[in-house]
């Protein structure tokens, strides 16, 4: 049989280390898949239920592994579905690989059936972004666009006209010669220069009260941040995606900062004199230092987000494990530990808040005791994707990160939906470990169906869905922030249990919570894909550490303007802060 332009294709692909490819089948890429069926032992595809999907999986599968994600969909509408999932992919820079089909190339621009002009549709999301001419350019523009993916840590995308898929190879091309190219990727230099190492340490080796701020970035470098924050005396703050930097049980960490955060990361943002930030470019600015009162040192592998967020006298521009290990022999241990031992105190306090929160008798059952049974029940190489909106809080509250867990989410996209298919493609890549998906009933309802998905490929993926009906997080922020009652939030409830049993899958209810951890431990412990429908106090507000005076204010008027459910939300902020204070 002739070798085929998509034959080159998938092959190219592979010789990159894909394995594994997320999509949908459409008439626009029945080249593609044609090729695919023939190399269906060594390239594995994945069939899901929308490509918004997809995306997601691509994205997710990147995060979790440091390889290159790839999807693929049809020609229009299957293309424009890739679009959300692939600029998570752009904001939080991750390598991913889309490829979509296009009509006839003939036919393009002329107002043919899904004729839409996808390579300029992609030009924002894209670090490189071509259409393929014929099938002497494939094996190049898809070398470029792997190598350009990986290095440029973005989204690379290649539309391929459905007619010219199913060319077949030439054995002879003027240009495209075989073997002037390879599939080999060149990683960045890892360390900065020694003058800026040297300048850098003097800085923090001059700090009485050093933070330290890490981000994903910072992921890999789990031991060193220890030794950095143990020789500096300095509190670890974590950005949301840098939860699983240094384990919550680690003696130097105070969590998360931000309105998700701890109060412990609140107190050492407001009260250091320098900032370390790794692998982080938090965008909430009215959570860090404010200007003039810390001076900066920020180490990141983009030297373009170096100075974004907080000013800094010297920039490191590299990567987070390899800069902290030339980093740390420069730094004299301090002797004062008040600042450090001052936040250890007050972890003391909030990890004892937390537990008080997780363990509570309330009905309706509080959003925080699921987070926190969870948390007790997770094996220690767990790989745990959240979905976003006040399911956030709890999962970078109450769920504590072991040393050996992964966790991930949409992070500056902060798009919702993104959780199971995150959680889908944590299986895939590690079909031995645990991966749950931690989701709100809003979220989780936009891509459920790829619950199916689980079924389908026998994934144990365990889904845990807060349902409170609502969603939470434009609910409080509607009177929080800005001061007005609740409109437009509330939703239609779902079985989720009856629907996880429809798509072949086990469900599971949880409504009291002295049965929580009994039903965790028996859905857990199921060897297919399950859903754990646990419904949560609607009114139960997820509070920043620290309440500002406008934030009180707003919340008031919201109330006084006429809130549906005043009462009842007042009740469950009051229990909150009398229990509290008990």
């Amino acid at each position: 049989m002739a070798t085929t332009a998509a034959d080159i294709l998938v092959d190219t692909l592979e010789d990159w280390g894909v394995q594994v490819i997320f999509g949908l089948p459409g008439d626009g890429i029945n080249g593609v898949m044609e090729a695919l069926r023939r190399r269906q032992e060594r390239v594995r595809f994945v069939q899901v239920r929308h490509e918004e999907a997809a995306a997601f999986m691509a994205c997710a599968y990147a995060k979790y592994t440091g390889r290159l994600g790839v999807c693929l969909a049809t020609s229009g509408p299957g293309g424009l579905h890739l679009l959300n999932g692939l600029y998570d992919a752009k904001l939080d820079g991750q390598p991913v690989l889309a490829i979509t089909g296009h009509h006839y190339h003939d036919l393009i621009d002329t107002y043919a059936q899904q004729d839409v002009d996808l390579d300029r549709v992609f030009m924002d999301v894209a670090v490189y972004n071509t259409r393929i001419m014929g099938k002497s350019h494939v094996a190049s523009v898809t070398s470029l666009a792997c190598r350009s993916a990986l290095a440029r840590r973005g989204v690379a995308h290649l539309n391929f006209p459905v007619d010219l898929q199913e060319e077949e190879s030439e054995e002879h091309s003027r240009r495209a010669v075989p073997g002037h190219t390879s599939e080999v990727f060149a990683r960045r230099g890892g360390l900065p220069a020694q003058e800026d190492l040297v300048r850098a340490a003097a800085i923090l080796n001059a700090g009485r009260r050093v933070a330290i701020l890490a981000g994903r970035g910072a992921l890999p470098a789990t031991d060193e941040l220890e030794r950095l924050a143990e020789t500096l005396a300095a509190p670890i703050v974590k950005a949301l995606l840098g939860k699983a930097a240094v384990p919550d049980d680690s003696p130097y960490t105070t969590g998360q900062v931000g309105l998700l955060g701890t109060a412990p990361s609140q107190e050492a943002m407001r009260n250091c004199d320098t900032l370390f930030m790794v692998g982080t470019s938090f965008p909430y600015i009215e959570f860090l230092p404010k200007p003039g009162q810390a001076r900066g040192v920020q180490l990141d592998l983009d030297p373009a987000r170096i100075g974004l967020r907080h000013p800094v006298e010297v920039g490191l521009a590299g990567d987070a494990r390899q800069t902290l290990q030339a980093l740390l022999p420069l730094l004299t241990r301090k002797a004062d530990r008040a600042f450090l031992q001052q936040a250890q105190s007050g972890m003391k306090e909030w990890r004892a808040l937390m537990r008080e929160r997780g363990t509570r008798a309330d009905k309706p059952m509080k959003p925080q005791v699921v987070a926190w049974e969870l948390g007790q029940r997770l094996s220690s190489t767990a790989i745990v994707s959240s979905d976003c909106g006040t399911v956030t809080t709890w999962w970078a509250r109450q769920i504590p990160a072991k040393r050996g867990q992964m966790f991930s989410l949409s992070g500056m996209l902060a798009s919702m939906a993104n959780g199971l298919p995150y959680a889908i493609a944590a299986q895939i890549a590690y079909p031995d470990r645990q991966s749950v998906a931690f989701v709100g009933d809003g979220g989780f309802s936009m891509l459920m169906a790829e619950f199916a998905t689980c079924v389908k490929y026998e994934l144990p993926v365990k889904v845990v869905v807060l349902k409170n009906n609502t969603l939470g997080m434009i609910k409080w922020e509607q009177m929080v922030f800005l001061g007005n009652p609740e409109y437009g939030c509330e939703l239609q409830p779902i079985d989720f249990a009856k629907f996880a049993e429809a798509c072949g899958g086990t469900g599971f209810r949880i409504e009291d919570p002295a049965e929580c951890g009994r039903v965790l431990d028996q859905a857990l412990a199921l060897p297919g894909p399950v859903i754990v429908e646990a419904v949560v106090d609607p009114y139960e507000p997820p509070m920043p550490a620290h309440i500002t005076v406008d934030q009180a204010r707003k919340f008031a008027e919201a109330l006084v303007k006429g809130e549906p459910a005043r009462g009842r939300i007042v009740r469950a902020v009051l229990k909150d802060r009398i229990k509290e204070m008990l």
